[in-house]
């Protein structure tokens, strides 16, 4: 008995050995098992000088969902767990970001952007779908609804960029002065960046909390360029709005400091047929802050529209 017990405890001092040594290892299980969790597999296909990594999961109408400014796919991973029982769920990382190809001199602007992600889709055969994105990724989604309005059955906007709000927030206006506070500065300014993405952040097991940090700093260079080339477009979906014709759902946490939550009567006067959900106590990123609830809100929306 006591050699087991001996034996078991070595095998817990090397998990926690290996747990703490091979962050990064740790960190790919712990995201595998996530997305399996989610029903989401992991694939690529090269459109143009971009390989665009994406996952992929679940049968039915298509629900297509666009990250944010320096984020990534599995971003959605605990939203979309909620969606892949009833829909087909695809989720890229945008070019230039995550794991799909990065290319500093290529142009990541809003019409560059625009066109890759249809050459996307095209090349994927989606020929209709919902589309939803959150900060970015939701102008994205706008822009793509105004461009392309035969493959687009629903619009959803999760505190998204695109339109000017009444009140700008305190991060708007230091972006504004040319500073980048949603930039990671060294490895001790995760605190400050999650504080301003979330009410409650969520609790990071230390291998995705390194992993972060270390992809958030390699990228830093990058994100500074992109963030340069989609600034002027920042307000561009606004007078579009009216273009657009899809069943459309604004969502946003009350709490937002990066997109002040007064956008929402911005993209409510613009949309001709919209549907609001205010989430409260709730900050930039509502599905990653909380994922089952916001999920939801998005579930009950897209079976009004009719499609």
């Amino acid at each position: 008995m006591k050699k087991i017990l001996i034996v078991l405890l070595l095998l817990i001092i090397a998990a926690v050995a290996a747990y703490y040594a091979f962050p990064e290892r740790m960190a790919g299980y712990m995201i595998e098992e996530a997305r399996s969790s989610a029903g989401l597999v992991k694939k690529q296909i090269t459109v143009g000088d971009h390989n665009i990594a994406y996952l992929e999961g679940g049968q039915g109408q298509t629900v297509f969902l666009l990250h944010g400014y320096a984020a990534e796919k599995d971003n959605w991973l605990g939203f979309a767990a909620h969606l892949t029982a009833d829909y087909h769920v695809v989720i890229p990382d945008i070019p230039g970001y995550g794991e799909s190809t990065q290319l500093m001199e290529a142009t990541y602007d809003l019409d560059a952007q625009i066109l890759r992600l249809n050459k996307f889709v095209e090349s994927l055969n989606l020929e209709k779908f919902h589309i939803a994105g959150s900060s970015m990724g939701g102008l994205f989604s706008g822009i793509y609804a105004v461009r392309y309005p035969d493959k687009v059955l629903s619009v959803g906007f999760f505190n998204a960029a695109g339109v000017k709000p009444p009140h700008k927030s305190e991060i708007m206006k230091k972006i504004d002065k040319g500073e980048n506070p949603l930039v990671l500065q060294d490895r001790k300014d995760m605190g400050r960046v999650l504080n301003i993405l979330f009410v409650g952040p969520p609790r990071l097991p230390y291998p995705l909390r390194k992993v972060f940090m270390k992809s958030a700093l390699k990228n830093r260079v990058f994100y500074e360029k992109a963030l340069e080339e989609i600034i002027p477009y920042l307000f561009a979906l606004e007078k579009q709005l009216p273009a657009i014709s899809a069943p459309a759902l604004i969502l946003w946490g009350d709490q937002d400091k990066i997109i002040d939550v007064s956008s929402v009567i911005v993209f409510e006067k613009g949309l001709r047929n919209s549907q609001t959900v205010i989430m409260k106590n709730c900050g930039h990123a509502p599905m990653i802050e909380r994922p089952q609830e916001t999920a939801q809100h998005y579930l009950n929306f897209l079976k009004t529209t009719g499609n």
